[in-house]
């Protein structure tokens, strides 16, 4: 009895004081095609890849569907006004506004299926993901009659309709595929109206519900060329602008006034 206790202290301390191996903790890395896309004057919209891999993962196969795997691109915060309008005396007119402080100006998504059943909501909340759980603030002086949650939320669902329409905010339920056991990639889509600055791509990978990981990466959108030129002008120099815009349009409207003038 003794040789065998005796077995099991050496045994121990030759394990580092563990008794049985720990299983290798599971994670997430990940990473954008580029980290750079160049908007020019023919900016017609482009498409960037998230790929990734999960850290020791345990799936036997990419349709065993261990994982899921959440990819949001977002912009940088902006305020936003957004009004409602009533019909007073047979017209269409303003009634109601109210002005969220800071709302992503782009915002994307893909998953590996609908985010409402990978995560509960306190954790969506939590990490801001999907269109219902975006941090959408109202402004501390913000003019408004919207006081109660109704309102609030009426004023929200009204934004991301707004939003998705102008094709700036974009979700793909089915969007992020597995082709690998670990491996997995997503396509996210860039409109030709998509606000110039940084975007950051968060990965979110889940398994059971629980999070194991996230990881982010930083991509630029930058003027380049001939409108880069004129943006910086129109920024630095407001007045030399919009002299050098008044005489171009006087200078454009003379030259159709010559050129299509009427013989006498």
């Amino acid at each position: 009895m003794r040789r065998l206790i005796r077995a099991a202290v050496i045994l121990v301390v030759a394990l580092g004081g563990r008794t049985l191996a720990e299983p290798a903790k599971e994670g997430v890395e990940a990473d954008a095609s580029t980290r750079q896309v160049a908007i020019t004057s023919s900016f017609t919209g482009t498409e960037i890849l998230v790929f990734g891999a999960v850290q020791n993962s345990v799936q036997p196969s990419p349709e065993a569907g261990t994982y899921d795997v959440i990819v949001v691109v977002e912009g940088m915060p902006a305020p936003v006004v957004v009004r409602k309008k009533s019909r007073v005396g047979g017209l269409w007119i303003n009634t109601r506004s109210m002005r969220f402080a800071s709302v992503p100006s782009y915002y994307a998504i893909a998953s590996t299926r609908a985010v409402d059943e990978i995560a509960d909501k306190a954790v969506l909340d939590a990490h801001a993901i999907g269109f219902h759980h975006v941090r959408m603030v109202p402004a501390a002086h913000s003019r408004t009659e919207a006081t109660d949650p109704d309102e609030l939320k009426s004023f929200k669902e009204a934004l991301i309709r707004l939003k998705e329409n102008e094709r700036v905010y974009i979700k793909s339920d089915f969007g992020v595929s597995f082709i690998g056991r670990s491996l997995f990639r997503a396509t996210i889509a860039l409109p030709p109206n998509v606000p110039v600055g940084p975007l950051t791509a968060h990965v979110y990978l889940f398994k059971k519900g629980q999070m194991l990981g996230e990881y982010d990466s930083r991509v630029m959108l930058q003027r380049e060329g001939v409108e880069r030129y004129i943006h910086e002008t129109a920024m630095s120099r407001p007045f030399l602008y919009g002299l050098v815009t008044v005489l171009l349009a006087a200078g454009s409207g003379l030259a159709a006034a010559f050129a299509f003038r009427k013989p006498a």
